[in-house]
């Protein structure tokens, strides 16, 4: 479902030509195939922080958005406060 969610949200994100282009980002620098994303996912995190900057916590947002809404959760974003 996780791979569904992140799936959706590149395609919905870059659309389909993009999400191609991004996939073969990750795979050729960072050796990550779409189908290892779910088991690997501080790999797809660096990996799209890298390739997408200051963007990459809102994609991460959307991904996780979209699985909530998959598993039929409400999504409430806490903020985290480091001391």
């Amino acid at each position: 479902m996780l791979l569904s969610a992140v799936d959706e949200t590149v395609k919905q994100v870059f659309k389909e030509a993009g999400a191609t282009v991004f996939y073969e980002c990750l795979r050729n620098k960072y050796h990550l195939k779409l189908e290892e994303i779910a088991e690997k996912t501080e790999d797809f995190s660096a990996g799209l922080e890298r390739l997408m900057a200051s963007a990459a916590p809102v994609i991460e947002r959307m991904i996780l958005e979209n699985l909530y809404s998959k598993l039929e959760l409400k999504f409430a974003e806490k903020k985290v406060f480091v001391v």
